[in-house]
């Protein structure tokens, strides 16, 4: 499905419309389901844009549709007075299958996170360990068919029960729904990933993993309001907190749990669907200069459509990954904990005719705390790398493991320019540093700053 200009009615599949909230033109969104299918007019739409340039923006994990599109719009308000007399852009907006959790702040989008939907009201962060009903209809369409599941969840959270077996039964029913006890989530996501990639924190005991988790959460700052270690526990678990407040962490598996797919969606959508647009097009219009930007697991779907990019295709120009959720080693040829392995991508870098360019932030929790507790594998326990090191995201600490990799600030980018081609870590942290628990920094993108960097990566600028 694909549409030109922004929003559509509801209903109007693949039809056309009037951009409403997108102030950047040419523009095409562009909507691909969870297998990667835009539909048979997206290839046509996004050929038949009359540009110099084409900026192709995914948006990250906790997005709806909605929220994607006021993304694009801040993004690429910018762009139009930064760019050069000879450039002419056109823009499009990678919308792909995520779910917006509301009790997350987005900076500059929701003032505390609260977003509001039609029939059913704004989402406010003050729920606690309970789904809100507008992350409960999200969960629905985001795992269709699985409502009785999904009511148990709910109820759980809700109820924070204390006894053991409530909690072996909420990790069960998670496990369920992600796909890795053998039961199928209606996409097959679960088979993205080989066996031994199902994390720990799916397979693991879920009493450690849930305990792991409010412990992470605390490290980024939440408080647990009216939980007191040994309040209504169980015989010996006051140590660190009491069960109750341990349901904390169990909502944050539910969290991870979607990331855990998305992950793998993410992957699709980009090798299988993303991809496949782009080496036609450079088949199609050779002239067009196409730059990549990809936010969160967006930077998953960007980078992972150079699989799908002939060798010999030049038309990408540069690819820009904004807080990247996957690891930092994708791009090397080696592991340093596995010699005889590269990362996912490795090499791919090539196939881009200019920089790739890796934007990281202190300040982002979602990646510095959470997502290599939620990347760690069962068993493993690290080795001789730390644990961050290991499991760590590229969003977090750059590029790792390609020889020669600059590390710059964001203003030394910006003052002296990015390689000619090749991996580049910037760090970010200079704008890229508001945001509430649990995510931090995480979406803290919408910057002119960072819009000049996708400019200079791309040699439009003035």
């Amino acid at each position: 499905m694909v549409h030109i200009g922004g929003a559509v009615p509801a209903g109007a599949a693949g039809a056309t419309g009037t951009a409403a909230g997108i102030g950047a033109r040419p523009y095409v969104e562009l909507t691909f389901d969870a297998q990667g299918d835009a539909g048979p007019g997206a290839r046509e739409a996004v050929f038949g844009i009359e540009a110099t340039d084409l900026l192709v923006f995914a948006h990250g994990w906790n997005s709806d549709r909605s929220t994607a599109i006021r993304l694009f719009d801040r993004f690429y308000a910018p762009f139009a007075d930064l760019v050069g007399t000879g450039v002419r852009l056109g823009y499009v907006g990678v919308v792909w299958p995520s779910i917006r959790f509301a009790d997350e702040p987005i900076p500059d989008f929701d003032a505390r996170g609260a977003v509001e939907r039609p029939g059913v009201g704004p989402a406010e962060p003050g729920h606690g360990t309970a789904l809100d009903p507008v992350t409960r209809r999200a969960l629905g369409a985001f795992w269709p068919g699985r409502a009785a599941e999904l009511d148990r969840i709910a109820e759980l959270l809700e109820e924070r029960p204390t006894r053991e077996g409530d909690f072996t039964e909420f990790g069960a029913l998670v496990r369920e729904l992600a796909g890795v006890d053998g039961v199928g989530t209606g996409d097959d996501l679960a088979a993205a990933f080989a066996p031994r990639e199902v994390p720990d924190f799916l397979s693991g005991d879920v009493l450690r993993v849930c305990r792991e988790f409010t412990d992470a959460l605390a490290e980024a700052g939440a408080t647990f309001p009216g939980d007191r270690p040994g309040a209504g526990d169980s015989p010996g678990f006051s140590a660190g907190g009491g069960m109750r407040t341990l349901w904390n962490g169990a909502k944050e598996v539910l969290r991870q749990a979607t990331y855990y797919q998305m992950k793998a969606r993410a992957g699709v959508v980009g090798e299988h669907g993303l991809g496949p647009l782009l080496a036609e097009l450079a088949g199609r219009r050779p002239a067009l200069r196409v730059h990549l930007i990809g936010h969160s697991f967006g930077g998953r779907v960007v980078s992972f459509s150079l699989r799908a990019l002939p060798s010999g295709a030049r038309n990408v120009k540069s690819l820009t990954v904004l807080q990247g959720a996957f690891s930092h080693y994708a791009f090397a040829d080696s592991l340093p904990h596995d010699r005889g392995r590269g990362g996912a991508l490795r090499g791919l870098q090539g196939r881009v005719d200019g920089p790739l360019t890796a934007c990281h932030s202190p300040y982002d929790s979602s990646l510095k705390v959470f997502y290599p507790l939620a990347s760690r594998m069962a068993g493993d326990s690290a080795g001789l790398l730390g644990f961050d090191e290991r499991w760590g995201a590229i969003g977090h600490d750059g590029v790792r493991g390609v020889p020669g990799t600059p590390r710059l600030t964001l203003e030394a980018a910006l003052r002296d320019g990015l390689p000619a081609a090749g991996c580049v870590s910037v760090d970010a942290g200079s704008v890229v540093r508001r945001g509430g628990t649990p995510s931090g920094a995480h979406s803290d993108i919408c910057h002119e700053e960072l819009a000049r960097l996708v400019v200079v990566a791309g040699r439009m600028g003035r």
